[in-house]
């Protein structure tokens, strides 16, 4: 059954989901996926977690055995260079065409360079090729900055002070993380980090990098390493080139059909229909799942729509967490459970509306959390969940 040739591209998370459910939901014809990495997929969460820190080694999502069983023709360190609509064939890198009946646009995002002098000169992480570099350029007591306070910063920073480093975070706004997770619980993550022996710097402007040193609106920091982690820009160069709709990402609707009913686009890259809350891009490792499979279920003319609410986790020194929903900066958080022991919840509210939830050392509980979101609930009922 199926269409005579589907191509992916794009070499990360949601394709690979993409392929597995492809075949498990009977997809016999061909599948090509091309990817500009000389590696094999790989999941990105532990490019900034446990392979940077030295915890574990770097890890494939799978083998090459496993393409081969799954009939899949894997073109890594290959760059799809056009998307030519008209004719139904993609322009590879190598010189090479290859036609298609459907293509699956995976292409991710790229880590943003802002226009500061010297910034060249800094690392960005994006890839393993990046993790390694940084991770082979910190010794104990090694200088690391990060400009930029979100999770990739902070992630980075907990790695950094693993490997017996001296980690640095700059931050524009008043708080890491303030407009994800409000103040309080801002300023738990900030003094979680500074107990750790964490330099954060905050309402710092990046005036330049050079040799040695940051400069700053609040002075000069010394760096051995400097990092930008100022947030990932959709890879949407592809699409745009082609004629499809971008805007911010690629335009999908809650199927992830794009503008071209033969396009689909999946993972950090899409800009996508969410049935209850709009037009959303979400760069988190569930989505990437979850995307590539309702892709590939799209594809083939089956059933499902992008409804599930978001999800992701981290981990930094004792504070390892998972959330879902979709909050905003103006919400309203209510804590359950005390920020001092590391084990409590955080809701956020919209009115009387529960918009996302937030389980901190506290486990088995993020499928209650998943059922509460969307629904209205009085704040006397939000509870630690100990029950």
């Amino acid at each position: 059954m199926g269409t005579e040739q589907i191509v992916i591209i794009g070499a990360g998370l949601a394709a690979v989901s993409a392929i597995e459910a492809l075949r498990d939901e009977g997809y016999a014809g061909r599948l090509t996926l091309v990817g500009k990495e000389p590696e094999l997929p790989y999941e990105r969460p532990q490019l900034s977690k446990d392979f940077l820190s030295g915890a574990k080694e770097f890890k494939l999502s799978h083998d090459q055995a496993w393409f081969e069983e799954k009939d899949v023709t894997v073109l890594t360190g290959t760059t799809a260079t056009a998307l030519d609509l008209d004719g139904a064939k993609v322009a590879l890198s190598s010189g090479d065409e290859l036609p298609f009946d459907q293509v699956l646009l995976a292409t991710g995002a790229e880590p943003k360079r802002p226009p500061i002098p010297g910034v060249e000169t800094a690392m960005t992480l994006r890839t393993v090729e990046d993790a390694r570099r940084l991770k082979e350029a910190v010794e104990p007591g090694t200088r690391v900055v990060m400009i930029g306070g979100g999770w990739i910063g902070l992630e980075v920073a907990a790695s950094v002070t693993a490997l017996g480093g001296e980690a640095v975070v700059l931050e524009a706004a008043a708080q890491p993380l303030l407009n994800v997770l409000g103040p309080a619980l801002a300023e738990y993550v900030a003094t979680l980090h500074a107990r750790n022996g964490v330099e954060i710097h905050t309402e710092a402007t990046v005036e330049a990098i050079e040799p040695g040193v940051v400069r700053t609106s609040t002075g000069e920091i010394s760096a051995d390493v400097v990092l930008v982690a100022v947030g990932a820009a959709p890879t949407t160069g592809l699409a745009e080139d082609a004629g499809l709709e971008v805007d911010g990402g690629i335009v999908v609707d809650e199927r992830l059909r794009s503008s071209d009913p033969r396009v689909f686009a999946a993972g950090d890259v899409a800009l996508a229909k969410h049935t209850v809350l709009g037009p959303l891009r979400v760069e988190h490792w569930d989505n990437a799942i979850r995307q590539g499979r309702l892709a590939a279920r799209s594809m083939l003319g089956k059933d499902g729509a992008y409804d599930w609410q978001p999800y992701f986790f981290t981990d930094q020194f004792e504070f390892s967490m998972e959330y879902v929903g979709h909050s905003s900066p103006d919400d309203e958080v209510v804590l359950r459970g005390a920020t001092a022991s590391d084990e409590f919840i955080a809701y956020w509210r919209r009115g009387a509306t529960v918009t996302a939830g937030m389980n901190v050392g506290i486990w088995d509980v993020n499928d209650r959390l998943r059922e509460l979101v969307g629904t209205e609930i009085e704040p006397d009922q939000l509870t630690d969940l100990s029950g």
